[in-house]
């Protein structure tokens, strides 16, 4: 067997339409510029914290029910009104008046409300379309290959999206670039602060142009066609009955809620390690000058984590995996408990391999065990888990931080130190919080081991 992806497979319409899709709709230039970005525009940093939940919470409330309606209406359908919607909310910030308060805070919390629709409308669609495809050839098989593929290619748009859009925002550094290369022309900050902006548009139309390519597979159209032919409410009911179903399914389907669960155990800690990864450098003593190229160098890791997650997939059994990544999740967090000065960056490698390499595994194993009609649905039942996972954690850490800083040891260390000092005890918290949680998840694989070894597909609604 190749190593590399079966090149029939990638000829597909479809699936090259999906992975072009993804690249398209994720590589966003804005992302290594993002808090600074908000700030620039006027905002506060409360503000900021209310947009972000405003964003949480849009996914939370359309996760489901966009993957019920996917599978009810059409991915197509789902995956195009993504798109459009990317397009929608970057027009917004693209023309948003820098300073003028409060038209600015409303526009972005309008952006915020759509990004979060956006994600939930093509997360589990584009997905459960591109692998209902291969179904229909036979070709499920290939689906590690084609995702190993589509990963490496969003890996090297990651890196030139996080390379190009911190270089474009800093007008200064834009302005000695000419100086350097003898071109008579000076860009003003206000305008770079918006090309990452327009570049990111400029890709959101991109993601249009491809998703209205992308074609229903045959398996969907009887089901789209009957649904079409429906009256509007009784869609939206289909949808929400099927949405109830399926979250029974998963409850009562031991393999599925434990793919699920070993999902998000390792998902919501790691992202919240990267959420917090730029205040790590700075307890290591690492220069901030440094932080971009730490980022493009994990984009890097995208383009050999697929073909490890590949080889572990086919090689080696769901416990034996299970335990692999939580071993190196625990590693890199009691690693980074200990802020190594410069060489404490080495235990958040760990860190990051293990999520990259959870996304592609939970991925394999969740569409092998799902039926078709219920794809898309299953998909956005997992995505809703990570969100809720990952918005508790930061609740809790909140918290957490909420209760250390009125602690006896914060109280007494200088005014200065306080705000280090509450991370690093913060931190110390997080290899016994993982620790104890994915016993919790092991021990409910356990108890229902028999259940899962002959756990069967969802059946049809």
């Amino acid at each position: 067997m190749s190593d590399s992806p079966s090149p029939s497979v990638l000829k597909i319409p479809n699936i090259k339409r999906f992975i072009a899709f993804r690249i398209l709709f994720n590589a966003r230039f804005y992302y290594p510029i993002f808090t600074i970005l908000f700030l620039d525009f006027g905002l506060t940093l409360e503000q900021f914290a209310i947009l972000n939940a405003a964003w949480a919470a849009s996914i939370v409330l359309l996760e489901v029910p966009s993957g019920a309606l996917a599978d009810t209406i059409g991915r197509r359908n789902l995956v195009i009104a993504s798109a459009v919607i990317m397009i929608i909310e970057m027009t917004l910030l693209c023309f948003a008046p820098i300073g003028d308060m409060p038209i600015v805070f409303y526009l972005f919390l309008l952006n915020r409300i759509l990004s979060g629709a956006a994600e939930a409308s093509a997360s589990g669609a584009d997905e459960a379309l591109a692998y209902d495809t291969l179904k229909d050839l036979g070709l499920e098989k290939s689906w590690g290959r084609v995702l190993e593929t589509q990963m490496r290619f969003q890996s090297v748009a990651f890196i030139i999206a996080m390379s190009l859009g911190a270089l474009l925002y800093d007008a200064n550094r834009l302005n000695q670039l000419f100086g350097f290369l003898s071109i008579d022309f000076a860009i003003a900050k206000e305008t770079a602060m918006r090309l990452p902006l327009f570049l990111t548009l400029m890709l959101g139309i991109g993601a249009l142009v491809v998703s209205l390519g992308l074609q229903e597979p045959e398996s969907e159209k009887e089901a789209r066609d009957k649904a079409r032919q429906g009256k509007t409410s009784d869609t939206i009911k289909e949808a929400f009955s099927k949405t109830i179903a399926t979250g029974k399914w998963i409850l009562s389907s031991p393999i599925a809620l434990m793919i699920i669960l070993g999902g998000f155990l390792i998902d919501h800690i790691a992202r919240m390690i990267l959420t917090l990864n730029s205040e790590y450098y700075r307890q290591i003593d690492l220069p901030e000058a440094s932080f971009g190229i730490i980022s493009a160098g994990f984009g890097l890791m995208g383009l050999f984590t697929p073909r490890i997650g590949r080889w572990l997939s086919e090689n080696k059994t769901k416990t034996f995996n299970y335990f692999l990544l939580g071993a190196l999740t625990l590693v890199g967090l009691i690693g980074m408990a200990r802020f190594i000065p410069y060489w404490g960056v080495a235990p958040i490698i760990l860190v990051y391999g293990a999520i990259g390499l959870a996304g592609f595994l939970v991925s394999n194993y969740l569409n092998a065990v799902t039926s078709s009609e219920a794809r898309a649905t299953v998909l956005s039942f997992k995505g809703l888990s990570y969100n809720l996972a990952y918005g508790g954690i930061g609740i809790l850490y909140s918290l957490l931080v909420y209760n250390l800083r009125n602690s006896d040891e914060i109280k007494s260390a200088l005014p200065e130190n306080v705000e280090s000092e509450l991370f690093k005890g913060a931190l110390a918290y997080f290899p016994a919080y993982f620790a104890i949680a994915f016993i919790l998840v092991l021990l409910y694989g356990v108890m229902k081991r028999k259940s899962i070894d002959t756990s069967p597909s969802q059946p049809s609604n």
